[in-house]
């Protein structure tokens, strides 16, 4: 839904994936709109129907949504990729179609990006930290996550925040195109000095049945990390590799001087020679890194056809069934 055009404010297509979302889409939708417009935002809605099977796509034209369809289950990432490269305007939000976010809180992100690459909602509440192995999980991904970029990350994977499609459509090559879109990103914009700002909001129930497997985006969530710390910054993927050898050597070396036991000494050397061929080898793979901190430099056509999966999707509602 287009709005009339402000002088003093920035236009902002917010873009929403949404599988099987009849139940909630249409008040997202709605209540989205209604926020941009009494903020006097000009702004545009587009609705990702990743190969929907229920009535989600017309329930999101009905509430004014431009639609962009998937023939089939492609993906959170896949989805949100698509509604970039189809929204109208640089300025870019993205949120969930279950209606966990607070959609209210959107222009207080819109006027953080003015300052920064990236502003994201971090994400609080009762019904964020969920059971304790959730929280496990959160702490190990987020421990591996500062190690990497070097500074806190308050929330690395919320599904609400603005950036600029400018700045993340070069790094659609090295950004999952799976759950884990918003992990990928937040530490390609931190490994390659991009700005980015936090937001606290309040994590709601969503609307309807979740359809994320948890042990299975763990597992590849964990995975996503440590790729991105092994092309943009290997050297801290061997530290951690190296830093458990260095404490077998430094407490192998204290045993054989307390029991006088020359097969411990022995083996802290070899410890110790252990974690610096590794660390060695570390060295050379930030020598040969092409990132370096740095993206590559590629040219790419910001249009509909220029999307991940050409000819797959249709970026208007007469296309839907009736």
């Amino acid at each position: 839904m287009q709005t009339t055009s402000s002088t003093d404010r920035p236009s902002i297509s917010l873009i929403i994936p949404a599988y099987n979302e009849a139940a909630s889409i249409g008040q997202v939708v709605t209540s989205a709109s209604q926020i941009l417009t009494r903020h006097s935002y000009p702004h545009e809605i587009v609705v990702v129907v990743d190969g929907a099977t229920d009535e989600t796509a017309q329930v999101a034209a009905a509430a004014g949504a431009k639609i962009v369809r998937h023939s089939m289950n492609f993906g959170y990432g896949r989805s949100l990729k698509s509604g970039i490269l189809a929204a109208d305007n640089d300025l870019i939000a993205i949120a969930d179609a279950d209606s966990t976010y607070p959609i209210e809180r959107l222009p207080e992100l819109i006027a953080i990006a003015g300052s920064v690459d990236m502003a994201i909602g971090a994400r609080t509440g009762v019904l964020y930290h969920g059971s304790i192995w959730k929280r496990i999980g959160r702490i190990v991904f987020r421990w591996l996550s500062e190690f990497s970029a070097g500074q806190r990350i308050d929330d690395i994977n919320s599904g609400m925040r603005v950036f600029r499609r400018s700045q993340i459509v070069p790094f659609f090559p090295i950004i999952s195109a799976g759950f884990s879109f918003t992990t990928t990103s937040t530490l390609a914009y931190l490994l390659n000095d991009l700005s980015i700002r936090y937001l606290p909001i309040e994590y709601r129930a969503r609307e309807g049945r979740s359809k994320v497997r948890h042990f299975r985006d763990s597992l590849r969530a964990l995975q996503i990390i440590l790729e991105a710390i092994l092309r943009c910054n290997p050297i801290k993927a061997f530290i951690l590799l190296v830093a458990p050898l260095i404490a077998l050597s430094i407490f192998l070396l204290l045993v054989s001087l307390l029991i006088g036991s020359g097969g411990c000494f022995f083996a802290s050397i070899m410890s110790l020679c252990s974690g610096l061929v590794i660390l060695s080898i570390g060295f050379l793979a930030v020598a040969i890194s092409p990132y370096r901190r740095t993206i590559e430099t590629r040219s790419y056509a910001v249009t509909v056809q220029a999307a991940s999966i050409p000819g797959r999707f249709a970026s208007n509602t007469d296309e839907l069934p009736q």
